[in-house]
């Protein structure tokens, strides 16, 4: 298990990324940040499976298909278009915010799953989570009210958000489910697979974007360093922060997956204030204190429950 929490730690610190590239490209809409990012995840996992690629296509039944293509919507393609608008909108923090729900979310969808802990086991973990996410709202909203930020935009944007979590929230819960299930494919396999059908889906709608003119306008951009960084977000956030994630579902419990999702948020933050050039407010900080607290919490009261049903069949 605690191979799974160091995957879920590294896989969160690659996602982090996700929350500073729309304010890297700014001057892009987010309906090309997705599919140029989905685009470049896809073209690099082709390139990384090209040798065996035949083999494990074989082994794909019609069911695994509509899996492919439910998740390369909900969890990649549907989820960074809405994020995207959120951080443009409402920016980074609240964003960020939004998407630090997922513990939460994930939690209360996974609760019935098998190795998932009673709900009342997880209160305080789950509580100091709540605390830390009320922190970063209280400290979000006022500091948009200082900066007389239009409420419009921000509610709009917080609501992208909010769509982006209901996606996530799905698609961590089902494939965790999907690979426990289907020990056939390894994390690295599925990962692939995945990466494979999610860049030709955003080929297809990329195609369909371009030809309606729903993407793109006629202000000339910087497209080297659009391509440069969809493709370096695409190699860390997805090729190799899908794969760690992947291995960190097949062996934890999904109420503990739903926690670990957290780390995502916090390297979002970081990379944040680094990108902006500034410390945490002190409801910042407190917010992520709290929230690494109610992690940490979550991981032992889970790495506990392990020890005692082991020592449980360990006896006679």
């Amino acid at each position: 298990m605690w191979y799974g929490v160091a995957c879920g730690l590294a896989a969160g610190a690659f996602w982090g990324m996700i929350f500073v590239m729309p304010r890297w490209l700014a001057e892009f809409s987010p309906m090309e940040l997705a599919l140029g990012r989905y685009l470049a995840y896809g073209l690099i996992t082709l390139l990384l499976l090209l040798p065996r690629l035949n083999g494990l296509l074989r082994r794909v039944t019609r069911a695994d298909c509509v899996v492919l293509l439910r998740h390369a919507l909900a969890g990649n393609i549907v989820y960074y278009l809405l994020l995207s608008t959120g951080v443009q909108l409402a920016g980074v923090a609240a964003a960020s915010l939004v998407i630090g729900l997922l513990p939460l979310s994930v939690t209360l969808l996974g609760r019935r799953d098998h190795g998932a802990l009673p709900l009342r086991q997880l209160a305080w973990p789950l509580a100091l989570v709540v605390a830390g996410i009320a922190c970063i709202n209280v400290d979000v909203f006022t500091h948009a009210q200082r900066a007389a930020q239009p409420w419009p935009m921000v509610a709009l944007g917080m609501l992208c958000a909010f769509g982006a979590l209901l996606c996530w929230t799905w698609f961590a819960v089902d494939n965790a489910r999907f690979l426990k299930s289907n020990p056939r494919f390894s994390g690295a396999e599925w990962a692939g697979l995945y990466g494979i059908s999610t860049g030709v889906v955003a080929l297809a709608l990329g195609v369909a974007a371009y030809g309606c003119g729903w993407a793109g306008g006629g202000v000339p951009r910087d497209w080297l360093r659009f391509w440069s960084v969809v493709t370096i977000v695409a190699l860390g956030a997805s090729v190799i922060g899908n794969q760690l994630w992947n291995l960190a579902s097949q062996r934890v419990p999904v109420t503990l997956s739903g926690q670990l999702l957290l780390f995502e948020t916090l390297f979002g933050l970081l990379y944040g204030f680094l990108y902006q050039h500034q410390a945490p407010r002190p409801l910042e900080l407190a917010a992520i204190v709290l929230l690494i607290a109610g992690v940490a919490g979550s991981v032992w009261l889970h790495a506990s429950g392990v020890s005692s049903a082991n020592r449980t069949q360990a006896q006679p």
